[in-house]
């Protein structure tokens, strides 16, 4: 299993991108997962990814309550750099800018 990064929300959830996770984000935005610009994502895409990311620990997990939970334990920046390791570490290091770099 991939390795996966800590992201706090209303507890320590673990955000893991293996292949399942990839292709539900596939499957929810409708777009390739090599497509995506992580540096210029939609709300929705990037609920969809965070989503994917966090579904392997929680079945119930719906995407608009990773929205909500989002809202209440965190804000955008903290979940970009979130995100952006948890992709590092699905993918292994790149050149490419993730979401939080400058």
């Amino acid at each position: 299993m991939k390795n996966g990064i800590t992201i706090n929300l209303d507890k320590p959830r673990t955000l893991r991108y293996g292949m399942n996770a990839l292709a539900k984000i596939e499957d929810l935005t409708g777009k390739s997962i090599l497509s995506l610009d992580l540096n210029k994502l939609g709300i929705k895409d990037l609920l969809a990814i965070v989503y994917g990311g966090l579904y392997h620990e929680d079945k119930t997990l719906t995407i608009q309550k990773v929205g909500d939970l989002i809202d209440e334990y965190s804000n955008l920046t903290e979940v970009a750099e979130k995100l952006g390791e948890a992709l590092t570490a699905a993918f292994g290091e790149n050149t490419e800018q993730t979401p939080g770099e400058k």
